[in-house]
């Protein structure tokens, strides 16, 4: 592949991607085959020639003569160079000589002028030549070097701080120096073994070609490539090849840095959102207990059945509110470290229905339930689920509208059951309602109602590990309505 088709097929390496690797360039002399098609038609061209004019030998002039087989000498620079051309050129005034200059068929030369001439002859066709292979030889460096700006402008253009940058970067240079495969060698520290950071290419490395090239990019790195040898030429490149691949590791240890600091930077505030919401969530729940005992205990004061009952139901009223708060603690911490655990059955939408009406606190007395007993049964973790419905279920019972009616409904389709919790509450505005599944995050962070944040989120979690999902929607009367699919059993 000459130069000019290596620089067309990286410019084009984006589009047509080959399965092996890129043919060699030509090196700056011209290849051996080259010089064989010019030495062929020397040979033929000339051949041709002479028998053409000896045919008729009364049509041209030997100056005419001449001037052909001039022609056929600076054709045969142009395809086979000046080592071809030199002895084309002597045999083509041997051929004149013999065939053409008195006497004929004769190597002798009867007039001096004659042997003037053919020496002119010999010595212009040299000069033509030597020019055509000089311009040949520029013309060559200029598209190697014309190879060389237009790579080394693609890698400065490259998109450093991306995570493939790096795979692109040895990809390019795999196709660009015809390699098999090229890789980035990295240890820690001196004296350690080298290890393969990143790769592009095929082949186990015990069939491999041999190395062809290895250059070191610090202490930590090499860059190396196996396939065919390369050229003097192509150190340029290869040492602009190095150095990107060395800037894209760095641009990644950045990249990992700064997604670290960020992790670290949300963590932190998370906890001081959690610190702030635990002052409210657990120390009311507790400050309620901590009151109503003190009263019971009060030995100064007599109180009633009703009074006692009424102490009693706070206690009870609160420690659930504290049972609540911690179990989405512990949920939410499951989900974030991946730990949950889903045993998937065929489970009854309307047993789950009852079951988490029931266990939340004032919502047997709220909630309209309509959900068909004859639904088709969905693919779940009955108390998982039941948690989902619970949690939702407090969230309408809190922030429904006061005394309105909370309504639970269900449907089925070909693939999923569709269930929806649904209050008349004063709605959330459309812009803010995926606030509501992110923790320690609320639509309205001043209604002191609001709490840790956790109750949807930890919904959402466990309806998406069970294959589903959960989404806030407007209620068709005003209000929140929350809408979840679950998987159909088959």
């Amino acid at each position: 592949m000459s130069i000019s088709a290596r620089i067309s097929y990286v410019q084009h390496s984006d589009i047509l991607e080959e399965p092996g690797p890129a043919p060699r360039p030509a090196p700056r002399v011209l290849p051996r085959t080259r010089r064989l098609a010019g030495l062929v038609l020397a040979v033929a061209a000339l051949a041709l020639l002479t028998l053409a004019l000896t045919a008729a030998a009364d049509a041209l002039s030997l100056e005419g003569d001449v001037l052909l087989y001039l022609l056929v000498v600076v054709a045969v620079a142009l395809v086979g160079g000046l080592l071809v051309a030199l002895p084309a050129a002597v045999a083509a005034a041997l051929l004149i000589n013999f065939y053409f200059v008195p006497p004929l068929h004769t190597l002798d030369v009867a007039d001096g002028e004659q042997a003037l001439a053919l020496g002119v002859f010999v010595a212009v066709a040299a000069a033509v030549s030597g020019a055509v292979e000089v311009a040949a030889r520029r013309a060559r460096a200029a598209e190697l070097a014309r190879a060389e700006a237009e790579t080394l402008a693609a890698l400065a253009g490259s998109e450093l701080d991306e995570d493939d940058s790096l795979q692109a970067i040895l990809d390019r240079a795999r196709r660009t120096f015809g390699m098999e495969s090229v890789a980035l060698l990295a240890r820690e520290h001196s004296g350690e073994e080298w290890s393969v950071a990143e790769r592009a290419g095929w082949g186990p490395p015990e069939h491999e070609a041999p190395l062809r090239f290895d250059v070191p990019i610090g202490r930590t790195l090499r860059l190396v490539g196996r396939g065919p040898a390369l050229f003097a030429e192509d150190q340029r490149v290869l040492q602009a090849f190095a150095a990107a691949a060395g800037t894209a590791v760095e641009g990644r240890r950045l990249t990992a840095q700064a997604r670290e600091a960020r992790t670290l930077a949300l963590a932190d505030r998370q906890r001081t959102a959690l610190l702030a919401a635990v002052g409210h969530d657990l120390r009311t729940p507790l400050a309620g207990i901590k009151a109503a005992v003190s009263s019971l205990r009060q030995t100064d004061v007599e109180w009633d059945a009703e009074q006692r009952d009424a102490l009693l139901a706070t206690i009870e009223d609160s420690a659930d509110r504290l049972d609540a708060v911690v179990a989405n603690l512990l949920d939410a911490s499951r989900l974030q470290a991946g730990a949950l655990s889903v045993k998937a059955a065929p489970v009854a939408l309307d047993e789950v229905v009852g079951a988490a009406v029931l266990a939340v606190p004032g919502a047997a007395e709220r909630v309209e339930v309509e959900v068909p007993d004859d639904l088709p049964l969905v693919l779940a973790d009955a108390g998982l689920l039941e948690r989902v419905l619970a949690n939702l279920l407090d969230n309408a019972l809190r922030h429904g509208g006061g005394d309105g009616a909370i309504q639970i409904t269900a449907s089925a389709g070909a693939e999923s059951a569709k269930l929806a919790v649904i209050d008349n509450g004063p709605g959330v505005p459309p812009e803010q309602r995926e606030q509501l599944f992110t923790p320690f995050r609320h639509a309205d962070d001043r209604d002191p109602r609001s709490g840790l944040g956790l109750g949807l989120s930890v919904a959402r979690g466990f309806a998406e590990a069970m294959g589903g999902g959960l989404a806030a929607d407007h209620s068709a009367g005003g209000g929140l309505t929350m809408r979840l699919r679950l998987p159909l059993a088959r």
